[in-house]
């Protein structure tokens, strides 16, 4: 287990990305989603990561519901803020958004104080849990003015008055988490698909900056939402049909590890967690023979000489994996 920064939260080495329960692209049965949290648990995943976005709420249900089987002080989970969910007369899905699921709600952006407090009660709500471990300012890309004024404020005093215990914030991108890590007091930040075997690029800045802080990191898509996981045409990276350059790495990295005696993906999970400044790695799953596998392949020791061969192939830069 590690903590979180300086808050005492602590996150086991693999975590559960609750995405994929909330009907990530397709739909996934209630016993199936129920499935994967347990399969999580017997792995010995205790940090569990879910949001408002996700499923319009589903993905929060679903996952409190699974969790109440445990006990409340042996795991960690993590919500999000910044997109509040209203109630819509619309008909039709979400898959517009990534989920299927009916889109009986709409969501708002709203990293006003208030709107983060009452998105906050709304997930606790859906979570059926008292309180939450973490909380993430989510995607606060276009609305960097409003969070720091407003959002990131409500946070910290969140935090202060004991609601939850770390305060953190999430993205796709590294430039605006490194502003975070720098110039507030967050506990951790979750950057996704920025740390990985095709893409360092929060490595030059944000990660430096994280071990110089003492903040910790989050490291999520790791396989860069498919490109690492099964490299092959039509394979997706960043949530859109691979770059044939990229395919082609991909590739090549493939056939490395397959010398190794190595799957990529035990490789693509080892590198974002060998930097000192990640405390976890968050891999979504929605079956629990997903699950199974991330465990299997997270617990697979890779060799030295597989990562000496990317580096002396021009496959990855001299100084990675940390």
């Amino acid at each position: 287990m590690s903590t979180l920064g300086r808050s005492g939260v602590e996150v086991s080495p693999l975590a559960f990305g609750a995405a994929g329960i909330g009907n990530l692209y397709t739909e996934v049965g209630d016993d199936a989603a129920h499935e994967a949290v347990s399969a999580a648990w017997e792995a010995g995943v205790r940090y569990f990561d879910t949001a408002p976005h996700y499923g319009l709420g589903l993905s929060e249900r679903r996952l409190g519901a699974a969790l109440r089987e445990f006990p409340r002080s042996a795991y960690t989970v993590s919500t999000k803020v910044g997109r509040r969910l209203e109630s819509s007369d619309a008909d039709g899905d979400d898959l517009a958004n990534g989920f299927a699921v009916p889109a009986r709600h709409r969501r708002v952006w709203d990293f006003s104080a208030d709107g983060i407090r009452r998105t906050l009660d709304a997930s606790l709500e859906r979570l059926g849990l008292d309180r939450v471990d973490v909380v993430y300012l989510h995607d606060p890309d276009d609305h960097a003015e409003q969070v720091f004024r407003e959002g990131y404020p409500a946070l910290e005093k969140l935090r202060a008055e004991g609601v939850v215990g770390a305060i953190g914030a999430g993205m796709n991108q590294a430039g605006m988490l490194t502003r975070f890590v720098r110039d507030t007091d967050v506990d951790v930040v979750l950057c996704a698909g920025r740390y990985t075997l095709l893409d360092q690029s929060a490595g030059v800045d944000l990660l430096p900056a994280a071990v110089e802080r003492g903040v910790s990191v989050v490291i999520g898509g790791a396989f860069n939402s498919g490109l690492l996981a099964d490299p092959k045409p039509g394979a997706t990276y960043n949530y859109a049909e691979a770059p044939t350059d990229l395919l082609d790495r991909a590739l090549r990295m493939r056939a490395v590890a397959d010398r190794h005696g190595i799957s990529l993906r035990a490789a693509a999970l080892a590198f974002c967690s060998a930097h000192p400044a990640v405390a976890t790695v968050l891999v979504g799953a929605r079956t629990a023979a997903e699950v199974r596998d991330c465990a299997e392949q997270f617990g697979t020791p890779v060799p030295a000489a597989f990562w000496q061969e990317l580096r002396d192939t021009g496959l990855l830069p001299t100084e990675e994996p940390s």
